[in-house]
């Protein structure tokens, strides 16, 4: 196997026996692998009294990949409507879930009280929004956007123009009139970083939500007993990149839980996050196949898989690996542009991509596309939306998502009227 390659773990017999069975492009989920990165996850951070996984549903919101997470001990992170039912359809209620949104409408803050959740605030003008409409629970957590003491990045954004979070000062304010109205239970969140492999990213994090965590305790007198660190792991997307460390992370936030926490004087408190990405990001695999080639003044290979299908090389200049099934061995020294169908030019997979010669037909894996995947699919040009296959540990395979038709596309169409419309 070339040095710039990834490993699919399927045998090709296997794909090419399940793209017979349900065509390209496709989605395939590795359930072997997205087990052991919440494992990982698990026990990198077993110290922690109560340690909580909220997967990041956005990241990749099919029931059956949530029905999994939840049977091996994770939670939901939602934000949405639609994420509070999938939650709550695969049995995850009350501490186990922890809803996060933003420009919320009532009625799933009313969804959120209804399921028991821990709601998480995106403003400090929500408090009153949401005793308004669904009532205030017995816990309250705040998002915390910590502004020039971070960064961000490319994906997140910098804290400073971010629409996330409160400041320090609103905070501060927030969890006071929290306890006016008679709040006596509270959490604390962050997230200001996505994709990042750095260990020092995530223990400062940890370092700025536990001294804060301290602040409000000697200001207020109040205790946290949950701070959700918020994720942002990434996936090593590149050959060659390293992955997180997660027991340094893991033993590096101990070390800060116990140095600013705990020798405070503040008591024990919950620790969650909310990975997504580093769940599944790494076991999902879109496949497609080659449909034309063309050279003009650049080589292009054009699959039947579009920018619809994963939009994150077009949307981020985000990067894919490219493997060619059954050409893993072949001299990698052909250049191409590898493009979908869309009518826009920035639908391309990748660049001046070096790849073994191509050919019409050939099955082509794009990894590392089981985060934030189909879950941002689209229906511009008419597009469907492919199926998605969950393969199981004994190489057996599960139609978890069937792709739509034209029949759904046309669906919310009332096409009774056309017959009497006109100018």
């Amino acid at each position: 196997m070339a040095a710039n390659s990834k490993r699919v773990p399927f045998p090709r017999q296997h794909i090419e026996q399940i793209t017979a069975e349900y065509p390209t492009p496709v989605y395939l989920y590795d359930e072997a692998g997205i087990r052991a990165s919440l494992r990982r996850l698990m026990k990198a951070f077993s110290w922690a009294p109560e340690f909580r996984e909220y997967f990041a549903v956005k990241a990749n919101p099919n029931p059956y990949i949530l029905k999994l997470l939840a049977d091996w001990g994770a939670g939901a992170d939602c934000s949405s409507m639609a994420e509070l039912l999938l939650a709550e359809r695969v049995g995850l209620t009350g501490a186990r879930i922890m809803f996060t949104s933003n420009v919320t409408p009532p009625e799933e803050f009313v969804k959120a009280r209804e399921l028991g959740a821990i709601i998480n605030l995106d403003d400090i003008a929500h408090l009153d929004y949401l005793e308004r409409h669904a009532g205030l629970p017995d816990l309250v957590s705040f998002r915390w956007n910590p502004g020039r003491l971070r960064t961000g990045n490319s994906i997140i954004g910098n804290p400073v123009k971010a629409k996330f979070g409160a400041t320090r000062a609103q905070i501060l304010r927030a969890y006071r009139l929290a306890t006016e109205r008679g709040v006596r239970r509270f959490g604390l969140h962050t997230m200001v970083v996505s994709n990042e492999l750095r260990t020092e990213s995530f223990l400062r994090t940890a370092e700025m939500l536990f001294t804060l965590a301290v602040e409000l305790s000697r200001q207020l007198g109040i205790h946290l007993e949950l701070i959700n660190l918020g994720g942002g792991f990434g996936i090593p997307y590149e050959p060659g990149q390293q992955p997180v460390d997660l027991a340094a992370v893991g033993s590096g936030i101990w070390h800060l839980y116990e140095r600013i926490l705990l020798a405070s004087g503040h008591p024990p408190a919950t620790l969650a996050m909310e990975c997504g990405r580093y769940i599944t990001g790494p076991h999902g695999y879109l496949v497609s196949r080659v449909r034309h080639l063309k050279k003009t003044y650049r080589h292009y290979a054009g699959l039947d898989a579009t920018m619809a299908n994963l939009m994150r090389p077009g949307m981020y200049g985000a990067y894919h690996h490219i493997s060619v099934l059954g050409k893993e061995r072949k001299p990698v020294h052909a250049l191409y542009d590898v493009t979908g169908s869309l009518c826009e030019n920035n639908d391309k997979f990748a660049e001046r991509r070096l790849l073994p010669e191509l050919s019409v037909g050939d099955l082509v894996i794009l990894h590392d596309a089981g985060a934030h995947g189909h879950s941002m699919g689209f229906n511009y040009n008419g597009k469907l939306r492919c199926a998605e296959i969950l393969v199981r540990p004994d190489g057996s395979h599960l139609l978890i998502r069937r792709a739509e038709k034209l029949d759904d596309y046309f669906r919310t169409i009332d096409f009774r009227g056309l017959a009497s419309f006109g100018a």
